[in-house]
């Protein structure tokens, strides 16, 4: 996107603001990444030379802890239930106005949620009614009868196949009622060029269109541009009811960390996506604090500081959410995940000591679910950083670990992971969020003729459904096949209905506005079930299962004889039908045409909706009974996977990455002596582990060192456990903030004892 900011360059504080960085074409177009290679400084060392924290990081801390508590026994702390959020909709609040440095709050108070209404009124009044909040009529009225919301528009354009999916779970957590998420602004670009240029380089790009014949796509770009630069001009409006001045580009470390804030912040006041993740922001804010430190205008211990500072806000965005929602998504995530480490294309790690800074904060301010910290992986890594991030992770269990190799080879060294595993290109990609397919019911579906097992009605398209008492293992194939080309059909449906209307009634104005205009566009689909599917079709195939029917020819039980090799436990046998299952779905996906043209991608994650879908599920070929939750994301089923943590690892390490780009999950625990005797075995195990996990293309894993006693207690003793914090499929939830269901989940997972 080009600057031509003949405003920009007259602007006295440019010299100042950019002295002493290493010049490039970062200086005349936007481009971060180019400015982050110019500048930044690789740290090979170790986490020797950080602080701890100051006694006010720790009084700024101290005035949220009582809050945590009242608000995990409430549910929430406080609701705004009169003021729909937008970026200048509120006063300005704060935690301790004397103490904080970096300043800036959703609402006018901590964890005071607000309400979203555009993403659907339905979501906020259920919402607002659990927690005994009612909104004032004049707002009801508003979002009932004059302002059609998304939630309105998608259920105006639904088909009745899509409909009927949705009621019988096969397809679960479509964004049709919230903010879809996934959507990952630049946050950087405000700190390094100002909002003054860049609303200028939206006119330009606004105008580059005036000469264009007005067709349907020219008239969406330039009222969606138009909109972008309304938001740019209330983002600085926000700015300076705090009295700060964004217009211009921030001249030291603490205002590049402020000015990145306030950019997230506004997008954060706007949207209540499912995720509203970060980006890649330690290395880019690692330039400013280099400078300065450089220059004696800042020590370690208020670099530090700075970081701890901006990770208290990250820890408490909140949303207002439902039930329903808390049930697919529990444990209150935001997902406000941040990437850090990699390597660069040109061989130099991207890791510095603002890496070790951000991880540092689990340190300084005790381990917390959020940010969403995720390292990208490589075995070219600095051996200090993967040290530390071993350490971080055994002390923590906070830390997710992504493939460097196999992100950066297809999406390039400056890709972030939005929500769990999604990854995209910073500024340019972003992605239509679609949840998942149950493909657990789709295989009963298959062997029922279209038939839900559990209501008996017609759902899918009617197919003979499977003949005899035993199951016929090229027979259940071949039906599954046909039954995915429905599903795949019906899914794309949804998602172009859901997405269409999410651009016309609750567009992401600010996070789009930090964007370049042409962006690739995904379409995230998902998949659930993955290895329930895959232990069902080994069962049929390796062993005898028989169909136990009800009287009106229902399939509802199975009854198998034998043992079967089962997903996760580096058996071939197995593990290659896992890899038909996800290659054969993302072909017939790729097959169904897209909004916008977004290039199809693909999942293999579930969040927590691993229990929903169990309950929304009959029993399967594989023995999992009804109401059984599936496993979460990629693993194997709880229990299945009785060889180590490295053989349960490398099953899901053969799922081909190239049919699943929108990630792949594994969640892994491990018994604290299963790494190791001495903690230098422990972290050298672990560190042995990724290595070995991502040279056989793993794309991604959750580390838990935990055991169950302390979880036990914790489920007994919650007041004991507030910063007790898991990874479960793909994320990091405070364990005590879990339904009891999730918990119960979480314990009957397997826990390795050995590597």
């Amino acid at each position: 996107m080009p600057l031509t900011a003949a405003s920009l360059r007259r602007d006295s504080a440019l010299p100042r603001a950019w002295e002493g960085f290493v010049p490039g074409p970062w200086a005349d177009r936007i481009d971060v990444r180019d400015f982050v290679q110019r500048n930044y400084t690789p740290y090979t060392g170790d986490g020797e030379f950080l602080a701890g924290p100051t006694p006010r990081t720790l009084a700024v801390w101290d005035e949220l802890t009582p809050m945590f508590a009242v608000e995990r026994e409430k549910g929430v702390y406080d609701v705004d239930a009169a003021t729909p959020s937008t970026i200048t909709s509120h006063r300005p609040g704060w935690i301790d106005k004397e103490r904080e440095l970096i300043v800036g709050l959703q609402t006018d108070a901590p964890l005071k949620r607000a309400i979203m209404p555009n993403g659907g009124w339905r979501m906020v009044e259920q919402a607002l009614a659990t927690y005994g909040y009612a909104a004032p009529r004049e707002i009801v009225d508003v979002f009932t009868k004059y302002r059609k919301t998304h939630n309105d528009g998608v259920f105006d354009v639904y088909p009745p196949a899509v409909r009927a999916a949705r009621s019988s779970h096969l397809i679960t957590g479509l964004p049709d009622g919230y903010g879809r998420g996934r959507i990952i602004g630049d946050y950087r670009r405000v700190a390094l060029y100002g909002v003054d240029a860049l609303i200028e380089g939206k006119r330009l790009e606004k105008a580059s269109l005036d000469m264009e014949r007005s067709t349907e796509d020219v008239i969406r770009d330039r009222e969606e541009l138009a909109e972008q630069i309304r938001a740019l001009g209330e983002l600085a409006q926000m700015a300076s009811s705090y009295g700060l001045d964004i217009s211009r580009p921030a001249r030291t470390a603490r205002e590049a960390v402020q000015w990145l804030y306030l950019a997230y912040l506004g997008a954060v006041k706007e949207q209540n996506g499912a995720a509203m993740s970060l980006g890649r922001t330690s290395t880019f804010l690692d330039v400013y604090l280099q400078r300065d430190l450089e220059a004696g205008v800042l020590t370690e211990e208020q670099a530090q500081e700075l970081v701890d500072d901006f990770v208290i806000k990250l820890r408490i965005v909140r949303f207002l959410r439902t039930p329903e929602y808390d049930a697919l998504f529990s444990g209150d995530p935001t997902w406000v995940t941040e990437t850090i480490g990699g390597m660069g294309e040109d061989g130099r790690p991207l890791v510095t000591r603002t890496s070790f800074r951000y991880l540092q904060t689990l340190r300084n301010l005790g381990p917390a679910p959020e940010p969403n910290l995720t390292v990208l992986w490589s075995e070219r890594l600095p051996e200090g950083f993967k040290r530390f991030c071993a350490e971080m992770s055994i002390d923590s269990s906070a830390i997710q670990y992504e493939s460097d190799e196999l992100i950066r080879s297809s999406w390039g060294d400056d890709a972030a992971i939005s929500c769990c595993v999604s990854p995209m290109r910073v500024g340019k990609q972003m992605q239509f969020f679609g949840a998942r397919v149950n493909l657990a019911k789709a295989l009963l579906y298959a062997i029922n003729g279209g038939r839900d097992e559990m209501t008996g009605r017609q759902v899918g398209p009617v197919t003979a459904p499977v003949e005899g008492e035993v199951l016929d293992y090229d027979d259940v194939v071949a039906k599954f096949d046909r039954m995915l080309d429905w599903v795949a059909q019906t899914y794309v449906d949804a998602l172009n209905c859901v997405h269409y209307m999410h651009d016309k009634y609750a567009y992401e104005r600010l996070e789009m506005a930090l964007h370049d205009r042409t962006v690739l566009r995904t379409l995230a689909c998902g998949i659930a079930g993955l290895s329930v599917v895959a232990d069902s079709l080994s069962a049929i195939k390796h062993t005898t299962v028989r169909a136990l029917r009800t009287t009106d020819g229902l399939v509802t039980e199975y009854a198998i004889e034998g043992e079967y090799p089962t997903f996760g436990n580096d058996d071939d046998r197995v593990d290659d039908i896992a890899a038909w299952v996800v290659r054969t779905f993302m072909a017939k996906l790729r097959q169904q045409p897209t909004y916008r043209n977004a290039l199809h991608t693909q999942s293999v994650l579930t969040i927590t909706s691993n229990v929903v879908y169990g309950k929304a599920t009959g029993s399967t070929p594989d023995g999992r009974r009804y109401g059984e939750p599936f496993a979460p994301g990629a693993n194997p089923m709880n229990g299945r996977d009785t060889h180590g943590m490295l053989a349960s690892a490398l099953s899901v390490a053969k799922l081909p990455y190239s049919e699943a780009q929108d990630g792949i999950s594994l969640t892994s625990s491990v018994l604290p002596s299963g790494l190791g005797r001495t903690r230098a075995e422990q972290v050298a195990n672990l560190v042995g582990l990724l290595d070995a996990y991502t040279l056989s293309t793993g794309y991604h894993m959750n580390v838990n060192v935990l055991d169950r006693t302390t979880l036990l207690d914790a489920m007994e003793h919650p007041e004991s456990y507030p910063q007790l914090t898991v990874r479960v499929s793909g994320y990091a939830v405070n364990f005590v903030r879990l339904t009891r269901e999730q918990q119960l989940d979480v314990l009957s997972r397997t826990f390795h004892g050995a590597v």
